[in-house]
């Protein structure tokens, strides 16, 4: 299956349906409707969606990105694609879209279960590195969360590194 051409745009909440069935699929301790609307509503978020270009039908939401401002630092709090469309540079383009919108030179954090070594060596290339544990942060299994930062520094380490390519993806 190849990708459909998308376009990367602002979240909205019409968008919370589509949302909302694929955090189901994508998830095993879903999102709930309420906390995409509390994200949505701050003015400090930056909420993205990658959506299908197609001329024939309102485009299909193929993936999404949240991501917020605490003090000096971004947290991406949650990044998804469809699990059908995963492996085709759509979760790549969201997070440099991401990137590039609230910054280059700013400072990021997130949470990734160990065992989603695809996430892990997904943000490892945007030059997110491990910075330590959460101890049974996922409720649904009780699995630590590997705590991950990217900063001006380490985002320069992984674009000079021969196997990331300048711009992460």
């Amino acid at each position: 299956m190849t990708t459909p051409p998308f376009t990367i745009r602002a979240l909205g909440y019409g968008d919370l349906p589509q949302v909302i069935a694929i955090e189901r699929r994508a998830f095993p301790t879903p999102w709930s409707l309420a906390m995409f609307v509390l994200e949505l509503s701050k003015p400090s978020s930056i909420c993205l969606a990658a959506v299908e270009e197609d001329r024939t039908r309102s485009g299909k939401l193929l993936g999404y990105t949240i991501c917020s401002r605490y003090a000096d630092v971004w947290h991406v709090m949650n990044i998804a694609v469809d699990p059908p469309w995963r492996r085709r540079g759509i979760g790549a383009t969201l997070l440099t879209t991401l990137i590039d919108r609230a910054g280059r030179e700013e400072s990021y954090t997130l949470e990734v279960r160990p065992s989603n070594p695809g996430a892990i060596a997904l943000y490892e290339r945007f030059g997110f590195r491990s910075a330590g544990r959460r101890p049974r942060y996922y409720r649904d299994t009780g699995e630590d969360a590997m705590i991950m930062w990217r900063t001006p520094e380490t985002a320069a380490e992984a674009a000079a590194s021969p196997t990331s390519g300048s711009d992460g993806s």
